[in-house]
């Protein structure tokens, strides 16, 4: 059991999330690592931040996430913030619309929507018990850059981030005000993933005002930022380094 202020946050072993759990642990939460695979790198990380715990679970099954969120509770005692940062891709060619199969849909709707809104609602009753009326308990839904402008690996998955994002509204409005939800939504990030994307990495450079991607640690940054408002609520925090301007 915890004394801390309990996070899980799912898919940390690497990118986005790793940046997230660093952050998080390096502001004394209790963190909880998650990963589909990578068992071996999520054990060691949950040893290297200390006051942590990894489960390894696959989010595409509504079993495992029930499973997930419980031993998490079971372990931890407390569930006060869930950061949903897991999720699929996939690049397809947004023309060859007969290549964005039926099985695409629904794969990535399983992870980066139904996922997500089945985690919250079984996480929603210790999310309530953690909540106080000064400082109500915390969902932040990672999106993308393609939820809210018509770009992206494909569309499927700009789509589906799409309907994140809007889920995020939802739950939002349905939740409060004992559970903020609010979104982050980035647009390239240096992570494994992106290292080879060269064309992506050259417009950021080139034409977003910031003149580059983010890192893990800036999009950590802008989820502990909605994290630590006690007030906002149904935001989608739009962090491309301003690309969307030009």
């Amino acid at each position: 059991m915890s004394d801390k202020r309990v996070a899980l946050v799912t898919g940390s072993t690497s990118g986005i999330g790793l940046g997230i759990v660093r952050r998080l642990a390096a502001e004394g939460y209790f963190v909880v690592v998650h990963s589909r695979i990578s068992a071996d790198a999520g054990r060691a990380l949950a040893d290297e931040l200390g006051d942590a715990l990894y489960v390894q679970a696959d989010l595409a099954q509504d079993e495992e996430r029930r499973r997930l969120v419980h031993e998490t509770v079971a372990a931890a005692g407390r569930l006060d913030v869930l950061v949903n940062n897991a999720g699929i891709s996939g690049a397809i060619p947004h023309a060859d619309l007969q290549a964005a199969t039926p099985e695409t849909w629904h794969n990535l709707y399983e992870v980066n929507v139904i996922a997500p809104f089945r985690l919250v609602a079984e996480a929603e009753p210790y999310l309530r018990a953690a909540a106080r009326a000064s400082s109500p308990a915390v969902v932040v839904n990672v999106a993308s850059h393609a939820g809210v402008r018509p770009k992206g690996a494909s569309i499927p998955y700009a789509a589906s981030k799409a309907a994140l994002v809007h889920t995020t509204r939802l739950l939002a409005v349905t939740l409060a005000p004992e559970i903020r939800v609010n979104a982050v939504a980035p647009g390239l990030v240096d992570t494994p993933l992106t290292e080879t994307w060269e064309a992506a990495r050259t417009l950021w450079r080139e034409h977003s005002p910031m003149r580059r991607a983010a890192t893990p640690a800036d999009i950590a940054q802008c989820v502990t930022a909605l994290i630590d408002s006690d007030y906002l609520t149904g935001e989608v925090l739009l962090a491309d380094g301003g690309l969307n301007l030009t």
